[in-house]
């Protein structure tokens, strides 16, 4: 039936779920613009026999261009879907994303991802003053401007913003402000603990 292979990909987007990304799909993609030249190819042979008369092929020609539509409508929305999650894991990893989603990518996705970081980067240079501003440091508000972190590894001597130097050592336990630790949290050499 017309327009299975675009749904196809629309679905497959769907029982992925709102967070994964699943295998871009070439093949697929390539077969449903086939199809769509395929259809407009006849429909342009109809339209040129309607022309000279035989108005019974007007509703196959409506048919088909519906057809059409559907199928460019399912395409748009699997690329913008796509890049939407592709967006969102940028919010979520980071500038760098790992190798099992980059795997997952098409050459022009990675490219896309490439940009928007670089565009994403200059922006947050160009706000906020000197330093800029790092917008992905605290995507849901914190609670309380402080936590309870416990060191998971020796770091050595850590400053905070009022000039105290504290020394993080494996196992000690410190109320520090959040904005300040959770870059350390990242990297794995902090742990916040839930009370």
């Amino acid at each position: 039936m017309a327009g299975e292979r675009a749904a196809g990909l629309v679905r497959e987007l769907h029982r992925a779920g709102g967070g994964n990304l699943p295998p871009f799909r070439a093949e697929g993609l390539r077969q449903a613009l086939e199809e769509m030249r395929a259809l407009y190819e006849r429909n342009q042979a109809d339209v040129s026999e309607a022309k000279s008369g035989r108005t019974d092929l007007i509703f196959l020609i409506r048919f088909r261009h519906c057809c059409l539509l559907r199928n460019q409508r399912c395409v748009l929305a699997y690329l913008y879907d796509r890049l939407l999650r592709i967006r969102a894991l940028r919010w979520e990893y980071g500038s760098v994303l790992p190798n099992t989603i980059q795997f997952h990518m098409s050459a022009e996705e990675v490219e896309w991802f490439n940009r928007y970081k670089k565009s994403l980067a200059t922006y947050m240079r160009s706000v906020g003053g000197e330093e800029g501003l790092d917008l992905t440091q605290d995507i849901k508000p914190p609670k309380s401007l402080y936590i309870e972190v416990r060191c998971l590894r020796d770091y050595g001597e850590f400053e905070i913003d009022d000039g105290t130097t504290i020394l993080l050592k494996k196992n000690s336990q410190h109320f520090l402000p959040r904005w300040k630790c959770e870059q350390l949290i990242r990297q794995g050499v902090l742990e916040h603990i839930l009370s």
